[in-house]
């Protein structure tokens, strides 16, 4: 392939937020585009004005910067094939579907709302395929007219040949045909002077010069109408791969069941993004049959439409999650820090002071990242770090088969030790509870137990010794001096184990 001619773009409609699917496609053209030092252009086909959801050409443009996803033309950077709006480019396809009349290849319909849907009704009435049954197509010039001063509504329709067959070479797929037959006389203008989708782009992916259109799988169906079109405008056609459908784990329609959220969803959950691209990039396409993890640099270098399936990909959120955590911990432990506070600042309690203390994460941060699958879950994992008063039940204290007395017993017995200690630090407070929980006739599972609920006020936390030395010693007595008085107001028979 010649570098200069690779010019491919990424046209999301703004009727709603993002999904993997879309991003998979935009991330599929950058790479390709990337790897070949080609263009990647990015278009807005805004031209469905009453589906458009307001902001969501800022939250597409944004997730495509979270995930570092540049490009050399579009909104914000420009460029010599611009406007990249559709909205701003309608003359373009009127003059196109005017043309297509004055050839004969296309002529204006007059049907009216009410008249399509009793249509298609009938047609499925009778079990046929659905589609315009072309009453308008051979109405006469006398009729046109009268129509047209009377003011009817009218759209631009294609007239689509009625025989012989459509037969393209997709790059993923290797040969499609379609019956031409099969195809209606697809609308190309709407009545409110706005395109569809199939004139549209391909007026758009002309001017634009664009090379190859690489797209969902779901558009294959629509490729012969483009070639029609292509061939009636005398446009050079560009080279079509459809990229495959992406699946659930239970091979259903993906769905939010599955965990599928939008790409904002995903930053905001604390995913990175350099786990998000790497795991996208293997949605359809792999570099080999075992290598899983793979830098940005790496995937340009190797990126190749030879290696991309033919078959559905599956969205494993679990395989997600897995992957997003070994981005975590190949973190440096101050950078995985930086990323933490956002999510902390945002989710833990009003009362807990802020900013955050960026020296107090950083001696966190190592206690939890060998732990978590996303910057979200951070929150829970450390929340006891942050509060002033823990909220747990008593009888969490009593843990493998202790009894009220034991509990207070260690309670009390350690917390005379820990004051007595001058240093506070993991050596020092091994060296004296280990040799305690002998003294207590304890196993060291039962002390530590306990101490971690009073001092955490969870089963589960990081590890004892590192975690006391991060609250600090007064932070820990105060706790445990908590935790006895709470053993006190709980009676002794309904503790037992």
């Amino acid at each position: 392939m010649t570098a200069e001619k690779i010019r491919v773009r990424y046209a999301p409609s703004p009727t709603g937020f993002p999904h993997v699917g879309n991003i998979r496609t935009a991330l599929f053209n950058w790479l390709f585009a990337r790897h070949h030092k080609g263009r990647f252009i990015v278009r807005i086909e805004n031209t469905d004005v009453t589906r458009t959801v307001e902001g969501a050409v800022e939250v597409i443009l944004d997730g495509l910067r979270w995930l570092g996803i540049d490009w050399d033309e579009g909104p914000e950077v420009g460029g010599n094939y611009g406007p990249y709006f559709q909205s701003e480019r309608l003359k373009f396809y009127q003059e196109a579907a005017k043309r297509l009349v004055d050839q004969g290849d296309a002529y204006y319909c007059y049907c009216t709302p009410q008249r399509l849907d009793e249509m298609r009704a009938e047609q499925m009435r009778l079990k046929q395929p659905p589609g315009y049954d072309r009453q308008c197509r051979q109405i006469s010039a006398t009729s046109h007219i009268l129509k047209f001063v009377s003011g009817s509504r009218r759209v631009i329709r294609f007239r689509t040949p009625l025989e012989k067959k459509t037969t393209f070479k997709d790059i993923i797929r290797g040969e499609v045909t379609f019956e031409n037959a099969k195809i209606d006389d697809f609308i190309l203008l709407k009545s409110d002077g706005y395109p569809t989708y199939h004139l549209a782009s391909v007026v758009d992916d002309n001017l634009m010069k664009i090379s190859h259109v690489l797209r969902a799988e779901e558009w294959l169906s629509s490729t012969p109408r483009h070639l029609m079109l292509y061939k009636a405008l005398d446009y050079k056609t560009p080279q079509f791969a459809h990229l495959p459908i992406l699946l659930g784990t239970d091979r259903s329609k993906l769905s939010k069941r599955h965990g599928v959220a939008s790409i904002t969803e995903y930053q905001k959950k604390g995913y990175l993004p350099e786990a998000m691209i790497n795991f996208l990039a293997l949605l359809g396409w792999s570099l080999d049959d075992k290598t899983e993890i793979l830098s940005r640099k790496k995937l340009i270098e190797n990126f190749s439409l030879k290696r991309v399936s033919q078959t559905a990909a599956i969205f494993n959120k679990d395989k997600l999650d897995w992957m997003n955590g070994i981005y975590l911990r190949k973190l440096h432990s101050a950078d995985l820090s930086r990323q933490i506070i956002p999510f902390l600042e945002r989710d833990l309690p009003l009362g807990v002071k802020r900013p955050i203390s960026f020296e107090y994460i950083e001696k966190i941060t190592p206690l939890i990242q060998e732990r978590i699958k996303t910057l979200e879950e951070v929150t829970e994992l450390t929340d006891f770090f942050f509060a002033n008063e823990l909220d747990y039940q008593p009888d969490l204290l009593m843990v493998k088969k202790m009894n009220h007395q034991l509990v207070n017993k260690a309670l009390e017995t350690s917390l005379l030790k820990l004051r007595r200690l001058s240093a506070f630090d993991e050596k020092s407070l091994e060296a004296m509870l280990r040799p305690l929980a002998e003294e207590l006739e304890l196993k060291t599972g039962q002390l530590f137990g306990t101490l971690r609920v009073a001092v955490t006020g969870r089963t589960a936390a990081p590890p004892l010794f590192q975690t006391m030395v991060v609250l600090g010693k007064d932070r820990c007595i105060s706790r445990i001096k908590m935790a006895i008085a709470k053993l006190k107001e709980t009676p002794e028979e309904t503790n037992e184990n």
